[in-house]
């Protein structure tokens, strides 16, 4: 398994070992540019500067700052990120006990404005706009294909009733554009959709997490203090909005992309660390949010994706995939593993309920090693009759291991949620 394999199936832990320590493999292959041979990721020439220059890989405002931060720098899913600073337990941690920031400038932000674009949003979206009733409220959701598959788990703003905002996820950014703009012509054609690429996007998390901010940003408190999760605000050049993707408490801050760098480095300095994809990919698995192209995608329900909270099925509103939905009937859910025996959780594994046959059957959606916990969790896509409690069979090599199943999140706001005896 190479690195982009890794990455792909969200195996980031795998990726920085395998990766760093397999021979016969890219590092091996490749030489650096200045002609020094390469030692692990850590100096692959393939997201080297003169690299990038001859190879469409997409950069973020923040990329020379990782880069004088020596962070271990991999492409995901075609954009050049950091992976860690130096140790990924020790940037999971910091996010548990402290505050942690992310690069998410890879995602994408959208406005969507003109005449009455709530209406546009009814018939795109699963979850129900019409809550969205105060300016600055958020509201997640899924977007939907006929089919009733997720195109994509995005956030959306209410600014006015003549704008809103829309974020994307990165690997779905220009399919997603695609799709909107479609449905726009369709629904909308006078909505003016504007993609935010001069928007950077940082992530700052923890417990100490808003504090922080309100150490950089003059006069923020005073104007986020209040703020409810999912709720937004401006204050200045900085669209702040208590959300993330963690399972800590924290802000969401979008700004112009020229001031990011300085605003990085001013949240450094007050004692934030720098956080990268591998810390983000364990924290998010411990609070049991999902990642889109493992836990959903365009061929599987929102109803068992552990989704259906973000699906209005009770109003008479008409959008796309409803249809779909109503006449779907759910056999599946998604549930939380913890490995009881020795071994590591994966992606693709097989589960099985014991005693069961076919009839227990299921799958690892995303799996890997908790920092908190100190054992391997896991989502798994599962038929109904497995309930928190029961003990279950993971196929793991040539091995089955045994796991209990749980409640997910596994962790919120620094504690655990499920029972590890």
């Amino acid at each position: 398994m190479i690195l982009e394999d890794c990455l792909r199936k969200g195996n980031l832990e795998s990726a920085d070992v395998e990766f760093g320590h397999r021979r016969g493999t890219r590092n091996e292959t490749f030489r650096n540019l200045s002609g020094k041979r390469d030692r692990g990721v850590r100096s692959f020439a393939m997201t080297s500067p003169l690299f990038l220059r001859y190879r469409s890989v997409k950069t973020t405002a923040l990329n020379q700052t990782h880069r004088d931060m020596k962070a271990k720098m991999v492409d995901f899913g075609g954009w050049d990120m950091p992976l860690h600073y130096g140790s990924q337990l020790d940037e999971h941690h910091k996010v548990r006990i402290d505050a942690g920031m992310f690069d998410v400038s890879h995602m994408l932000a959208v406005d969507i404005e003109g005449t009455n674009p709530r209406n546009f949003l009814r018939q795109l979206i699963a979850n129900n706009v019409d809550k969205l009733t105060q300016p600055g409220k958020a509201l997640y959701s899924c977007m939907l294909n006929p089919q009733g598959g997720v195109l994509d788990d995005l956030i959306i703003y209410f600014l006015t009733e003549s704008h809103f905002r829309m974020v994307v996820n990165a690997g779905t950014a220009d399919r997603d554009m695609a799709w909107i703009q479609a449905k726009r012509d369709e629904i909308a054609p006078e909505l003016k959709l504007t993609p935010r690429r001069d928007l950077a996007m940082i992530a700052v998390q923890g417990p100490r997490a808003r504090a922080k901010v309100w150490q950089v940003i003059a006069g923020s408190r005073a104007e986020t203090e209040n703020l409810k999760l999912f709720q937004a605000t401006v204050v200045g050049r900085h669209f702040i909005a208590r959300t993330g993707y963690t399972g800590e408490d924290g802000f969401e801050i979008m700004l112009p992309s020229e001031d990011a760098a300085g605003f990085w480095n001013a949240l450094y300095a007050a004692g934030v660390a720098p956080a990268g994809l591998g810390a983000r990919d364990t924290l998010r698995l411990e609070a049991g949010m999902n990642l889109y192209g493992q836990d959903m995608d365009e061929t599987t329900s929102p109803l068992e994706s552990g989704l259906g909270w973000t699906v209005d099925l009770k109003s008479e509103r008409e959008f796309i995939g409803k249809k779909a939905l109503m006449e779907t009937t759910v056999i599946r859910q998604l549930i939380g593993l913890v490995l009881i025996d020795r071994g590591v959780l994966r992606s693709h594994q097989k589960v099985a309920a014991e005693g069961d046959s076919n009839e227990g059957e299921g799958e690892i959606t995303s799996g890997g090693f908790s920092p908190t916990l100190n054992k391997s969790i896991a989502l798994a896509r599962m038929p109904l009759n497995v309930s928190p409690g029961d003990e279950v069979l993971v196929a793991v090599r040539d091995r089955m291991l045994r796991a209990k199943a749980v409640k997910y999140p596994f962790v919120r706001n620094g504690k655990i949620l499920v029972d590890i005896d």
